[in-house]
């Protein structure tokens, strides 16, 4: 359910029927699907460290009362928005960095095919990305296709 709702947080027992609250838990955190805060009646230490392992944002023990509830719902609705934007940087920073490898592969090609410096080849690329309104990615892949092809 939770997968093709896609909810801001899942509030789940430990004890549940088909599926206990940890595998559940460890399940929504791998297909970053939503945090989960645990409830529980158990505050055994390996509990709780095996629902840490499997990515639990809050854990609260019962008893508790509505006043107990809200900060910890406060507090894992917050870290789950700190996991998605730490995701979220994770990915840009590797496409940058992917990015950044094949504009290296460029310039290496257009240094050796066409004389260019490495601050000259980067300029080239830089000017064709703008004077094609191509990403410089794309540039450098199609100089990689184009030139780097005919490497002997």
């Amino acid at each position: 359910m939770a997968t093709e709702l896609r909810p801001d947080l899942v509030v789940m027992d430990v004890k549940m029927p088909k599926m206990d609250g940890i595998s559940a838990a460890e399940k929504l955190h791998h297909g970053r699907i939503a945090p989960v805060l645990l409830l529980t009646a158990f505050s055994q230490k390996e509990l709780v460290e095996r629902a840490s392992e499997a990515g639990v944002v809050a854990y609260i023990v019962k008893p508790f009362t509505p006043a107990d509830l809200l900060p910890a719902v406060e507090i894992a609705l917050s870290r789950g928005a700190e996991l998605r934007a730490l995701e979220a940087e994770v990915a840009d920073m590797s496409e940058r960095f992917e990015t950044r490898k094949i504009v290296d592969i460029a310039k290496g090609i257009l240094n050796e095919k066409m004389g260019l410096t490495e601050p000259e080849a980067f300029r080239w690329i830089q000017k064709a990305s703008m004077d094609r309104r191509l990403t410089m990615k794309d540039v450098a892949l199609t100089i990689i296709d184009q030139l780097g092809a005919k490497q002997s």
